[in-house]
């Protein structure tokens, strides 16, 4: 009676090390994919705080002057027009506030600086929130300076 010889199994796995490697790359490209997008995500946001501050800054001094605290803020910004502005003075819209009583020493200024169609460069990403964009939202207070009420 003849022995069969039994299978070489190196023979066998000679290509597992490859497959193995193949998916693992697929997996860290995504993740380095992911991790880039959230990057740029936060950048992003911390750009919009930072223009929202600026025109704190400027319209905590200068509360009465609208369209120069809007160009303050979209001057900061890396795509400018792409935002929407909003700025309260106590809570009220900056072109209706009235000088005398809202825009003036000690009550408040907001400002939010809002970006609805942030794009996603990951599709990935994109799968799981359902769209390819998002929306960021920074809000900044702050206090009126001068001048002061009458």
């Amino acid at each position: 009676m003849k022995i069969k010889p039994v299978l070489n199994l190196r023979r066998m796995e000679k290509g597992q090390s490859l497959v193995e490697l193949a998916f693992t790359i697929v997996l860290l490209m995504i993740m380095i994919a992911g991790i880039v997008d959230l990057g740029r995500i936060f950048f992003h946001y911390i750009t919009m705080r930072d223009s929202a501050m600026e025109g704190i800054a400027y319209g905590s001094i200068e509360p009465s002057h609208c369209a120069q605290i809007v160009e303050r803020i979209r001057s900061s910004m890396n795509d400018p027009y792409a935002m929407t502005i909003t700025i309260l003075m106590n809570g009220k819209s900056c072109s209706t506030a009235s000088a005398t009583s809202d825009a003036c020493t000690g009550n408040d200024i907001e400002i939010t600086v809002v970006d609805e169609e942030f794009p996603i460069t990951m599709p990935f990403l994109g799968t799981f929130l359902g769209r390819q964009s998002i929306s960021l939202e920074s809000t900044v207070h702050g206090t009126i300076l001068r001048p002061a009420c009458r």
